[in-house]
Order: C-alpha cells, then sequence, then structure tokens
C-alpha cells in the first residue's frame, strides 16, 4: 500500500480531485492526503472529496489563524472530520503561552502539516514552540523547506539546522520528490533520466536525523507536474531508497501517513 501524504486538488485552482485518482489509479496509490492551499479556508471541497470517495482521501485543513474565532473553527472542522490542520510555523506569544490557534489543535488532537520556508522551520522562537507542545505532531512540508533545489553551501547549512528539529520528537518531515531538491538534468529528455541517475544527499541525512518512522512520502500534485511528474515523484523517492529495509519503505510511504492522519 502507498500513501500520499501531500497533494492538493481544487475545483477552481490546480486540477479537480478525479486528475489527482487518475495518477493515484496509473501508480499505484491507494490514499492520498489532501492538503488545503495557502489562504483557502473554505474546506468544503476537500469535505466532499472525502465524503464522497471514502477511504481513498483524508482531509488536512487550512484555518484563518488570526481570526477571532478560529478556536472553535478548529473544533467545528475536527467534528466534522479533519485529519489535520496546515499551519504555518509559529512561536509562542510574549507571555509564553501558545497562539490560538496552536492551542485549538492540540486541544481537538490534530497533527498539524507545517508550511514554511527553511529559514522559518530553523528560527529558535519556532523551537521554542515545539518544546512547548511536545504531545503534538507536527510534520515539516518539502523536507523542512521549500520546494527549491538545495544545490548551494548555504542552503545545504540551512536545511541541516531544520534537520536538528529532529531533537523533537514529536517532529516529522515530508519527503518531496527528486524534483523539489535538484534541477533538471541537462541530458534527461535524451536519456530518460530526469536527474541523470543522482540521488540527492539530503534524502540520506533526513533518514539519519529523523529515521524511518518519522518521515512520509508526499508527491505535491499538481505542483510536481512541471517537475518530474507524479509517477517520477514515487518511482524515484523510492529509488533515492535503494537499499533500504522493506520496514523502512513501508514505513515512509505508508505507515506513517496512515497513523498520523488516519488514512486508511
Amino acid at each position: 500500500m502507498v500513501v500520499d501524504s501531500h497533494a492538493h486538488v481544487s475545483p477552481c485552482w490546480y486540477e479537480p480531485v478525479e486528475t489527482l485518482l487518475h495518477h493515484m489509479d496509473r501508480h499505484g496509490v491507494e490514499t492520498a492526503v489532501l492538503t488545503q492551499m495557502i489562504g483557502q479556508v473554505d474546506n468544503g471541497y476537500q469535505q466532499a472529496c472525502v465524503a464522497r470517495y471514502g477511504a481513498r482521501f483524508a482531509s488536512v485543513v487550512w484555518v484563518d489563524a488570526q481570526a477571532p474565532d478560529v478556536g472553535e473553527t478548529v473544533e467545528r472542522l475536527a467534528a466534522d472530520g479533519a485529519a489535520g490542520v496546515r499551519l504555518r510555523p509559529g512561536a509562542c506569544l510574549p507571555d509564553g503561552t501558545l497562539p490560538k490557534v496552536w492551542r485549538a489543535v492540540q486541544s481537538c488532537g490534530l497533527p498539524v502539516s507545517c508550511v514554511g520556508s527553511a529559514e522559518t522551520f530553523a528560527a529558535p522562537a519556532f523551537a521554542a514552540l515545539l518544546a512547548a507542545v511536545p504531545d503534538l505532531p507536527v510534520v515539516l512540508e518539502h523536507l523542512g523547506g521549500t520546494s527549491a533545489p538545495v544545490e548551494t553551501d548555504a542552503a545545504w547549512a540551512l536545511r541541516r539546522e531544520v534537520f536538528r528539529l529532529a531533537r523533537f520528537p514529536n517532529v516529522m518531515v515530508k519527503l518531496p520528490g527528486m524534483g523539489e531538491l535538484m534541477p533538471r538534468a541537462a541530458t534527461a529528455l535524451r536519456d530518460g533520466e530526469p536527474f541523470g541517475g543522482r540521488v540527492h544527499p539530503l534524502v540520506g541525512e533526513a533518514l539519519e536525523a529523523f529515521g524511518a518512522n518519522r518521515i512520509m512520502w508526499g508527491s505535491d500534485f499538481p505542483v510536481v507536474s512541471a517537475r518530474e511528474g507524479y509517477g517520477n515523484a514515487l518511482k524515484l523517492a523510492r529509488a533515492s531508497l535503494a537499499g533500504q529495509p522493506a520496514a523502512v519503505l513501508d514505513a515512509i510511504f505508508c505507515r506513517n501517513a496512515q497513523r498520523l492522519f488516519r488514512a486508511r
């Protein structure tokens, strides 16, 4: 079984759910975690997808973190079956308490899918917030950064600083397709090897830092279609872990997302 921990669908931007289902069926992906787009506070379409297709999907919602009634909104979405909440990295308030949205998510027992840059993930204030929520699962999207190649020394150093967050047992990361980490090889169209047979070393460093039980694969559909494509995002992510035991692959490509987001 394969679970895609990070996919976007919409009737008005990107692609509708039927397009995602086509790719999932073609490449043997049983379940996907629908991850709401930044700024889209109407989660009705994702909820409808879960209602219509059942076990094929789980829904991670977006909320207006600054809204006065955000606590009630999170509670309502949790009661409606949301599997998680997508948030930006936060910081504790001056009095040391959590922001209201983080308190609400923690109270509802939902995990956080956290979207941000490597700079915001590496900020001391975010580490302080993580220390304050030891029982709240927090998954850093895009391997702890944005979907831009990690090629320069500065980018490497910053991503390694993010990986130091592995010291918090409640922190996990999403493993993307290799197109997020590397530019396309100049010979890709001629040889059929999108990255010239390369594997980005950051994958191994993430595995060493977090361990197999705190990494999950996510395609970033449909944005991945502008890079290596859905099938290659799965195939080449698997290739980047060649030689790992079956239990490791099962955890990364299925069990971790299945457990955290209740993806059946």
